[in-house]
């Protein structure tokens, strides 16, 4: 069976060095002729990675769930958790960094340590310096509370769009549910996805290379830290010009100054100043919080090429989808860019008006209001998606048979006491190992609490669907499981499971909504929960120091898994309920913007109109949007078309085994990138480019001692530095909490009500 690139990248990576011309990769053998590379080691997959830039020391001796640990990771998860809230009505579409979180409680840590006495009774308090095992509990365990749980924006959903609104108690333990569910995944899917070395996590590589730098002692961490510190506090600073005082540099056209808002084409191509502006074509940002969403620091080079391949050909399909007509969007003036829905002649849908007391489809109120439509780049967006979701399905069959049954044969998955050559995992077999009915028994009790939930409040899902989309999301998590943790990147598959529903619950949307709660985000959950195990297990030094992502920090720090099992459940119990809180507080007071399709520049409800839009045209409309002759009868084809496609990369791979290209590109990423840009603002990408083809090819291969020391540390800076600013500026000038405070309109930061930031659109 041959191997893909994802599994086996070292070999890929030599093919690329020597044949992308494309790219003007040098030959390895040109490499190492360089006097100055001889003793340097060119970063080639995830074996180097895991021996090169992660240490495996370890001190089994150091405390991890100590009294720092509970102070400072319940104050940290409550932050995270208020902020990622915040954050999930914002238009930028912004994440809470666990990179910010790992250097606030370094810091807190640090000053605990040296500000509480160590002596007597104390000495169980303060057992000695802050170390890194402690460190990444708390890391873990605010990471965990700092992602809006997929629940509440489905309560919040019903409270904007549907006039239902759940008590506290049914909101915050259906959270409970459907998060924990994800734990019970992620601890009987370790032996495939965390253990084996291929299971990289690349989005887990800044925080390693970080903590080792603040926890493992020596001259050369010394200067690490001194670049950290450096580089942290010059976008500390850097951060407020664009955020505030120059916002225009957020988005910067020449293109756009130029034609100053006067062709709506203009806009509509080169915009990406705004919410739902423009496709941000040639656009520039110097604003980190925004290029960070571009990955391009650590994710590898071949996934960063699949992504552009697909934004690429994205600026060409939406344009020209859209001003040919595509889903009749450009003929019924809609919107060039939105997640809500519309009427035939452009004005907003009342879905109230079709839907009976129940919430379900009026046939007879339907056939007086005729169906919504959706934008035409939002109806293509869709259609990508769907094509995503089809292609994960076959390149994971594909690509990585034997590792599935591998892992599967026998049941193997469940079973304790199986051994890996990964160097981490060996150090792991130092620590009691989490039994599985650990996992199995929050399993059992999440599902158990979940189908309680479903019949209280509202009537959502019966019982037996619980079961069945629950079983629909395990078999998602091993698939999106795959691709995550080699590659770094998470392919949305909920419209998959909200097809399913349409089938199961017909004419219902808020069935449909949930349906996708248990039968997606439950799957998606568990990537969070991998990536934490796995970070754990890679910490284990001597005085050292994200569902999914942080299953690999538990690995990769050396947690005792036990440790990091309580970090994680105890981050997602605070998250669900001040999440909850934040959403009361957020919707009550901006309710009209986060209503309105476009939104504002500082306040949007497009993620909760995009959980609504796909409930109505899925659950309540699917019969009359998509069946063969309607309208919109394309967007699930998109799952046939999509999972044909890897057959023909693979196909070419098997015939041309020694064309290296056939098996570098990734079909699932390729597919939902040429679907990615009608969303939100669209500056990042051409910057995200640059560095990205900087760093992760000529960096990674002309500079491999600088690339080991410093890249992702510097990822960690930029990353901590931005996030931080950017919540004091929330709090401080953005209204977060409840003022305003606007700088002085001027050319770099112009009259919202007069044109955009970026100059490219009238208003």
């Amino acid at each position: 069976m041959a191997h893909s690139h994802i599994t086996e990248p070292s070999e890929v990576l030599e093919h690329q060095e020597k044949d992308l011309k494309v790219f003007d990769v040098h030959s390895t053998e040109s490499v190492e002729e360089t006097p100055s590379q001889e003793s340097e080691h060119i970063i080639r997959g995830a074996g180097d990675i895991t021996h090169l830039i992660i240490s495996d020391e370890d001190n089994p001796d150091l405390p991890a769930l100590t009294f720092r640990f509970w102070v400072l990771g319940i104050g940290l998860a409550t932050f995270g958790s208020v902020l990622s809230e915040i954050y999930f009505w914002k238009p930028q579409n912004a994440i809470v960094s666990a990179l910010f979180q790992l250097i606030i409680s370094y810091v807190l840590g640090t000053a605990m340590h040296y500000a509480m006495p160590s002596t007597g009774i104390w000495r169980h308090l303060n057992p000695g310096p802050f170390n890194i095992k402690e460190h990444t509990c708390i890391t873990i365990m605010a990471s965990t509370a700092s992602v809006t749980a997929n629940a509440i924006g489905i309560v919040a959903t019903l409270d904007l769009f549907y006039g239902v609104t759940l008590s506290p108690g049914a909101a915050i333990f259906q959270t409970f549910a459907s998060q924990l569910i994800g734990y019970g995944f992620a601890g009987l899917l370790r032996t495939l996805l965390v253990w084996p070395t291929y299971a990289l996590f690349p989005n887990q590589l800044p925080s390693i290379s970080l903590l080792q730098s603040m926890h493992f002692g020596g001259l050369l961490n010394r200067k690490k830290m001194k670049y950290f510190w450096i580089v942290f506090w010059a976008i500390f600073c850097w951060e407020i010009i664009p955020t505030w005082i120059f916002p225009l540099i957020t988005a910067f056209s020449v293109i756009c100054l130029a034609d100053n808002g006067r062709s709506p084409v203009i806009r509509n191509i080169f915009g990406a100043g705004g919410s739902n502006e423009g496709l941000g074509l040639l656009s520039f940002s110097f604003d980190w919080t925004l290029i960070t969403q571009a990955y391009p620091l650590y994710w590898p080079l071949q996934t960063q090429v699949s992504s552009w391949i697909g934004l690429g050909f994205g600026y060409a399909l939406m344009a020209g989808c859209y001003y040919n007509d595509v889903f009749q969007g450009y003929s019924r003036g809609l919107p060039f860019m939105s997640t809500a829905l519309f009427t035939g002649n452009g004005s907003s849908y009342n879905q109230s008006a079709i839907l009976n007391s129940d919430n379900r489809l009026d046939p007879a109120k339907y056939a007086e209001v005729g169906p919504p439509f959706m934008t035409t780049t939002y109806a293509v967006s869709l259609l990508m998606s769907y094509a995503s979701m089809g292609a994960a399905f076959s390149h994971i069959l594909l690509w990585h048979w034997t590792e599935l049954w591998q892992a599967f044969k026998g049941f193997n998955f469940l079973k304790s006491g199986q051994d890996f050559e990964d160097i981490h995992f060996q150090r792991m077999r130092v620590y009691k190992e989490v039994p599985q009915w650990w996992y199995g028994s929050i399993f059992i009790v999440s599902l158990g609490l979940a189908i309680g939930m479903a019949y209280v409040g509202i009537n959502t899902l019966p019982w037996w669907s619980v079961l069945v989309f629950t079983v629909i999301a395990f078999i998602l998590a091993v698939i999106l499981g795959f691709i995550y943790a080699v590659t770094g990147f998470q392919i949305p598959t909920g419209g998959f499971v909200q097809v399913i529903a349409a089938y199961v619950h017909p004419q219902q949307p808020i069935q449909n909504m949930y349906a996708k709660l248990y039968g997606y985000n439950t799957g998606y959950q568990t990537l969070t929960m991998l990536s934490d195990l796995k970070l754990g297990a890679v910490f284990h030094f001597n005085d050292l120091t994200q569902d999914l992502k942080f299953a690999f920090e538990g690995q990769y720090a050396k947690v005792p898994p036990k440790a990091t099992f309580v970090a994680q459940v105890s981050g997602t119990i605070i998250g669900a309920i001040f999440n909850y809180i934040l959403y009361k507080s957020i919707v009550d007071a901006h309710r009209a913007d986060l209503i309105n399709p476009i939104g504002t520049r500082i306040w949007s409800g497009w993620n909760s109109q995009e959980i609504n839009s796909a409930a109505i045209t899925w659950g309540a409309l699917s019969a009359e949007l998509y069946s063969p002759g309607k309208t919109y009868f394309q967007i699930p084809l998109g799952l046939l078309y999509g999972f044909l496609a890897p057959f023909l990369l693979y196909g070419m791979h098997r015939l041309f085994p020694r064309q290296w290209i056939w098996s570098y590109l990734n079909m699932p990423i390729i597919f939902t990138y040429l679907g990615w840009l009608p969303f939100s603002v669209n500056g990042m990408w051409w910057p995200g480019f640059v560095i990205g083809l900087y760093t992760q090819w000529w960096v990674r291969t002309r500079k491999p001692r600088w690339y080991i020391k410093y890249n992702y540390l510097t990822s960690a800076a930029l990353d901590g530095g931005a996030s931080i600013i950017y919540f004091i500026l929330n709090f401080a000038v953005f209204g977060a909490s409840g003022n305003t405070i606007n700088f002085p309109t001027w050319w770099g930061n112009p009259d919202p009500n007069v044109i955009s930031v970026d100059h490219c659109m009238a208003t």
